[in-house]
Formats: C-alpha cells, sequence, structure tokens
C-alpha cells in the first residue's frame, strides 16, 4: 500500500498568546526508529489550551513557545503512510494512537520505563539535542495534516475502533497510569475519583473494569454525574449540594476509601482526599491547580498517607488502556461530544474552553 505524500502540510501554528494561524509547512519525514502519520483525529485537551494561551508547560527551544513556529496539538490518532529506517513493528497503511512522550532513553528515568519524567525533556533541538520528543509539548503536534511518531510511542488500533474512540486512547492511558501509580491492584478496593472532566471518567471506567468497589465520582455537573454512572461509577457525589467528605464517610460506613484518584485541581482537593482515606491510604494527583495550594501535610503524616503525581501516560499504559478500549470493557465513546472539521479549529477550542453546550472531549478530524 503506498499513499502519495505531498511536500505541504496544512498545520495550526502558535504565534502569540491566544493566536493560531492556520498557514503551510513543509511534510515532516521520519527517521531512524520513527514513521509519518497523517493524522485523521485529534481530540482537545484543557492543556492544549493552557498551552496555547499560557505557553507552559510547552519547552520549545529551551523557552516558551510562542512565535517560533510551532504547532499543538497531542491526543491523536492517524494512519502509517511512510516508515523511517529499521521500522518493521509497523507497516503502511496500520491506524494507531499515540503516546506523547518518547524519552530520551538514555537517562535514568528512561532506562526505569519513565519516559514521562525525562531527564532531558524538552532537549531536542540543535545544539542540545539528547533525542527526547514529546509532540505538541517540546516538537510538533497534531493540528496539523501529517506528524513524525518514535516508534516506541505507537499502538495498534482494532478496526472495531472509531478514529473518536481512538483520539481517547491517550485519556484511558493516563487514567490507567495514574492507578498504577496507585498500586494498580484494584479487584475489591475502594476508590474516589475527583471531577468528572475526561481524565477522571476515563478513571471511573478502567478503575470498575479492574474490579475496584466501590466506585465513587465527586463533581459539581449532575450531566457529568450521571455519565460517570454510564461508566461504571456506583455512587455519585454532587458537592455543590453535599459535604464530599461526609457522603464518603457514609457511603463506606466510616471506613473512608482505599485511593483517591485527584483530577479535579480544586484548591481543597488533596485536603479532602486525605479526609476520606482510611489510614495507609493513597492519593494520585492527575490534575494541575492553577495556583499552589496550602496542604495540611501533618494530617498526610499522622495517617501514614502516601502522594504520587503523574504527568500524562507512562510505562506504556496506553498499550493496556487501547485494549480494554478495544476488546469494549467499557464506551468510551459516550465521553465524546462534539466534532469539527480541521478548517473549525478555533470554533472547536471555544466549545472546549466554555463547555459549550456541556462539551466534554471535543475531536476535529482531518481529512485524508
Amino acid at each position: 500500500m503506498n499513499y502519495e505524500i505531498p511536500e505541504k502540510m496544512k498545520a495550526w501554528v502558535l504565534g502569540n498568546p491566544d493566536e493560531l494561524t492556520l498557514t503551510e509547512k513543509p511534510v515532516p519525514q521520519p527517521g531512524k526508529a520513527e514513521v509519518l502519520v497523517r493524522v485523521d483525529a485529534v481530540a482537545i485537551c484543557a492543556t492544549d489550551l493552557e498551552i496555547i494561551e499560557r505557553g507552559s508547560p510547552a519547552l520549545i527551544q529551551g523557552g516558551l513557545p510562542f512565535n517560533k513556529g510551532f504547532t499543538p496539538g497531542h491526543e491523536y490518532m492517524g494512519t502509517i503512510v511512510k516508515l523511517g529506517e529499521g521500522v518493521d513493528e509497523y507497516k503502511v497503511g496500520d491506524r494507531v494512537a499515540v503516546e506523547i512522550h518518547a524519552g530520551c532513553g538514555r537517562c535514568e528515568r528512561c532506562r526505569e520505563g519513565m519516559y514521562t519524567s525525562c531527564l532531558n525533556y524538552g532537549k531536542n533541538y540543535e545544539g542540545n539535542d539528547k533525542g527526547h520528543r514529546a509532540n505538541g509539548f517540546t516538537t510538533d503536534g497534531a493540528f496539523a495534516e501529517y506528524a513524525v511518531n518514535n516508534v516506541n510511542t505507537l499502538c495498534h488500533v482494532g478496526d472495531n475502533v472509531t478514529d473518536e474512540e481512538a483520539t481517547l486512547i491517550v485519556t484511558a492511558g493516563t487514567a490507567m497510569y495514574g492507578l498504577d501509580a496507585l498500586g494498580g491492584l484494584f479487584a475489591g478496593q475502594s476508590l474516589v475519583v475527583t471531577g468528572p472532566g475526561p481524565i477522571g471518567l476515563m478513571g471511573v471506567a478502567v478503575a470498575k473494569t479492574l474490579g475496584a468497589s466501590p466506585v465513587i465520582l465527586t463533581g459539581t455537573r449532575d450531566s457529568r454525574l450521571e455519565l460517570g454512572k454510564k461508566l461504571g461509577a456506583d455512587y455519585t457525589v454532587n458537592v455543590r449540594n453535599e459535604d464530599v467528605v461526609e457522603a464518603v464517610k457514609k457511603i463506606t460506613n466510616g471506613e473512608g476509601v482505599h485511593y483517591v484518584l485527584e483530577c479535579s485541581g480544586a484548591a481543597s482537593a488533596i485536603n479532602d482526599a486525605a479526609k476520606m482515606l482510611k489510614r495507609g491510604g493513597k492519593i494520585c494527583l492527575a490534575a494541575f491547580p492553577s495556583k499552589p495550594v496550602e496542604v495540611d501535610v501533618a494530617a498526610l503524616v499522622r495517617n501514614n498517607i502516601s502522594m504520587f503525581g503523574i504527568r500524562g501516560e507512562g510505562k506504556s499504559a496506553v498499550h493496556r488502556a487501547a485494549s480494554l478500549i478495544s476488546e469494549k470493557y467499557f464506551d468510551a465513546s459516550l465521553i465524546h461530544t462534539h466534532t469539527f472539521g480541521f478548517n473549525d479549529l478555533l470554533t472547536a477550542l471555544k466549545y472546549s474552553k466554555e463547555r459549550i453546550e456541556d462539551a466534554i472531549k471535543v475531536v476535529v478530524k482531518i481529512p485524508g
């Protein structure tokens, strides 16, 4: 199978903050252990919105990404149209979903499999190149017609998975990685997921698939909480109507839960999570608070509570999440709410940022 690959492609480029322009760029070429992916669909993540507005956590040529010809976008899937040198794990025509990070492969963290914590993060430009790539963060992303990916970042997408569902594989992989950080053994153990955004909702679905019981979802929107029930939540708590700690304690007969997956980024989230837990419990932080928060560290110490932070997906969690979606253990498509065309990216971003029509996952389709 051969694909006609143009010399130029359409791509959205970040200028000043909140300024994206549709332009043309050369189609990138895959190097050793890389492939060229025709981007078929890309989902919008809250982190994309942060990068476009504030720059961080993107890091281009050692600094903020503005006015450097940078293309954002990182939750995407597509079709392999060209193989780089030495690639035999995939073939032209394969549908793939992608992880964000390809670690340098040489630092301590990468050797441990923690490529999302690569110690050479962002060092991938002339004069300071150690091989790290994070598409949409330190290298060009997928608000474009083509992208280059290292083979380490790819996973096959089954024929029974739609393009829209496939863009959610990385989100499910992030939730899986968070559950891994908590221990990964959930059958019969209790979990609170705070924040019914895409990662929180996927956290509910993945945890329930792994046998967690009960799974309690907390948030502020009844519509999101109802969606959480469809994905497997045993109980939901609207924190605007109830004291969340008291509600969790009531559900668990006063005992508290084993784990909390914190996906809200709320200022009170860590302290509330600590109060929901049994002694010796664990908290995983999967959200970025907008500013520094005050934490009752003494309560963590007194109750022997462990706390972990994760950055995106990691340790091949995306591959396991892809298997769950392919095997239809849960319906990932429930989280996909809106679809726009490539030329309408700015409208798609607006829907996602302002949650217009209760948008959750907004997907942009790119014609082949």
